[in-house]
Order: structure tokens, then sequence, then C-alpha cells
């Protein structure tokens, strides 16, 4: 008899229990939401405090920097790194995709045994540790 069970988020996915390249926690995770979204409240008062403003202005910086630095400004203050399931780099469709489901919130908050929300499932990514 087989089990699916595991004993760490990611290790199905061969990645490591802790350290560079483990699955991100869910206290960074938030912490680079919040350094993202707050860049984009800031960015957004040279037009207007607009909620869309300041959602489109998120959006750009994920797709933006996704490609780019392997992850948000967030992500990457806070030593995280977005890439593809196989560790290699996410292409200029994946950060579409990915971002436009984050901005939905529902596929975010719903996650798999690795830690990994609907919007990542969805672009074949994992947020990992760098």
């Amino acid at each position: 008899m087989t089990s699916d069970a595991q004993s760490f988020p990611g290790e199905r996915l061969g990645r490591p229990a802790s350290g560079s390249g483990s699955i991100a926690r869910l206290g960074r995770r938030v912490g680079a939401l919040f350094i993202d979204y707050g860049a984009a409240y800031l960015i957004s008062g040279f037009f207007a405090w607009d909620p869309l403003a300041i959602l489109a202005i998120f959006a750009l910086i994920q797709i933006a920097f996704l490609p780019t630095i392997q992850g948000s400004p967030g992500h990457r203050i806070l030593g995280l790194r977005v890439v593809r399931v196989d560790g290699s780099w996410v292409g200029l469709w994946r950060p579409l995709i990915r971002t436009a489901l984050l901005i939905l919130v529902i596929p975010a908050v719903i996650w798999d045994a690795d830690q990994r929300g609907l919007h990542d499932k969805a672009a074949g990514t994992v947020l990992i540790r760098s």
C-alpha cells in the first residue's frame, strides 16, 4: 500500500525540508504581499488613491518582476523566488496567469499539501526560499 503522505511541504516536488529551495512559508508570503501592495498603494498616491489603480499597479509589479528578477520586490526582499515546478525560469506567460488569479484572491488562499495556491498550480510555479 502506497501513501501520498509527505513529511513536509514540497517533498513530492523534490524540494528540501528547509533552507534554500524549500517551500516558502506563510509568514514570508504574507510579508511579501504587504510589501508589494504597500508599494502599489504608495505609487498610486502620485495619481489618486483609486482602489482599481492600486490593484492595477500591484498587478504590473508582479508581471514585470516575476520574469526578470524571479519574484516581486516583496518576494526578493524577504528571500523568496518564484520558479517553475522543475526549478527553471517562469517565462513570460506564467506571470500573467499567476497574477490574474492572485488578484482574484480566492485561488491564492486555497492551497494544496505543498502549500501551493491555485494561482501557482495553474501557472505551474512554486514560491521557494532563495
